[in-house]
């Protein structure tokens, strides 16, 4: 009878595997994004040699303190996060030459520290506002360079960030 011709087994052929690979490699290298963790939008001023230290009087400082519990102390007086905005704005309102010291303790919550500088930093960004909108009669995101610079000489930003000391007890 016949006999059955033996038959090799199917192969695959492996010479494209590397190009393949190579490809998908190249896909989600360009295809993922890389999150960057940008940290705090803060602009710390130019380092000077030999800066003359300057006397500020005690009724031009605000103190503003954050325990490790996350209560919010303006003066030695407990304040709510959502006041310290108006009440920093009357302040500076009462008194343009107030610097805010802001000041917490090493076990402070970041997410607190954080939400009250935003605090600080919105009752600035109030104040300038309005101080374009009588000067300009805008906003001053609607405002040019040249406004913008006279904006932030009238009402420079004085913030004093303390270093976090330990918390007592």
């Amino acid at each position: 009878m016949f006999r059955k011709k033996k038959r090799p087994g199917a192969e695959i052929s492996s010479s494209g595997l590397a190009d393949i690979s190579f490809l998908l490699l190249l896909f989600f290298l360009v295809t993922t994004t890389i999150d960057i963790d940008t940290g705090i939008d803060l602009v710390l001023p130019p380092w000077v040699e030999n800066a003359e230290q300057v006397q500020v009087k005690s009724e031009n400082i605000a103190n503003l303190l954050v325990n490790e519990v996350g209560d919010v102390l303006l003066d030695e007086k407990i304040i709510g996060i959502p006041q310290i905005k108006p009440e920093i704005i009357s302040r500076i309102k009462a008194n343009p030459k107030l610097i805010i010291s802001y000041k917490t303790v090493r076990d402070t919550p970041y997410s607190i520290y954080i939400t009250v500088m935003d605090q600080l930093k919105l009752a600035y960004q109030d104040l300038r506002d309005e101080y374009a909108r009588e000067k300009f009669g805008v906003t001053t995101d609607q405002a040019n360079d040249e406004q913008i610079q006279e904006i932030r000489k009238a009402i420079p930003q004085r913030i004093s960030l303390a270093e976090p000391t330990q918390a007592e007890g």
